[in-house]
């Protein structure tokens, strides 16, 4: 991997995207562009930019820019704004100057990953604006594209969102299923307290208030109410009074999401941030040839 390359990548998504770009490429692009290399002159230079047809929060310039330059090392990006920031319909967002080649070849797996980003972090930032009046905070889960699961973090990440376990092996959280397999919640609870392992996070979750009750009685990082309704969403932040951070979840939606929040729960999770995705509208426009 080429350091510089990846330098504006978070660290902890750098092989990620490494591998999930070098897929995208192969996919696409094979043993050649065919159309490009019979149609077009492949040493020709040209300018193109990349314009945001709607409004929403752009995300995924960085990895756009790598998908070029792996085609064409000298190729010149220039993007008008960052990840994460707020952009209008009409935007014009990044300048590319490079080989014609390298921008045709390029520009369907660049504008793929940046629509897809884009859609999950617009999303976001509109929930997390919602809610912005109340301290709850926006999560993502394990919904997310097989693949793609550093990309779409980070682009809950970038939208304002908050997120959750990346994957089985870096916290705990015990589910339905675990605890019928278990033979009840205070078995399956008893059995990950026994086999933990120190600094490994561990939340429960919970159907109703009864097994809100037998999980207070254990020593956890956080509790997942899920499908409660508001009435006992709201029973359920008196019980524990702040003394551990409770979680809502099940059948989120813009028009649901402020009385959730409002109900005094610390964290929201919506499975729908990534396995939903409404891609944002961008193109790709090849402007001018430089010579």
């Amino acid at each position: 991997m080429t350091s510089a390359l990846y330098s504006t990548i978070p660290e902890a998504c750098r092989q990620a995207v490494k591998r999930s770009v070098d897929v995208a490429l192969e996919e696409d692009i094979g043993e050649g562009d065919i159309t490009t290399n019979w149609a077009s002159s492949l040493d020709k230079q040209v300018s193109a930019k990349i314009i945001a047809k709607e409004d929403g929060v752009i995300a995924g310039l960085a990895i756009a820019s790598i998908v070029f330059k792996l085609l064409d090392p000298k190729l010149l990006f220039l993007a008008n704004f960052k990840d994460g920031q707020e952009i209008q319909a009409g935007d014009e967002l990044a300048i590319i100057e490079g080989s014609a080649r390298a921008l045709l070849a390029g520009e369907r797996t660049a504008l793929n990953f940046m629509q897809r980003m884009s859609g999950i972090a617009s999303q976001t930032a509109h929930l997390a604006k919602l809610i912005a009046h109340t301290n709850c905070k926006i999560l993502d889960t394990r919904k997310t594209a097989p693949g793609l699961r550093a990309l779409d973090k980070w682009s809950v990440a970038l939208g304002g969102g908050t997120n959750h376990r990346f994957g089985l092996y870096d916290m705990v959280l015990i589910k339905e299923n675990h605890i019928s397999m278990a033979g009840g919640l205070n078995k399956a609870v008893e059995s990950i307290l026994q086999n933990s392992t120190p600094g490994i996070e561990i939340e429960v979750e919970v159907q109703n208030l009864d097994e809100l009750g037998q999980a207070l009685e254990y020593p956890l990082n956080r509790i997942l109410l899920d499908n409660m309704s508001l009435t006992d969403l709201r029973e359920a932040c008196k019980r524990t009074a702040g003394k551990i951070p409770l979680e809502a979840s099940g059948n989120v939606t813009a028009s649901t999401i402020i009385d959730i929040a409002e109900t005094g729960v610390d964290y929201i999770s919506i499975g729908g941030l990534t396995h939903s995705v409404q891609a944002l509208d961008l193109s790709l426009l090849i402007e001018t040839t430089t010579n």
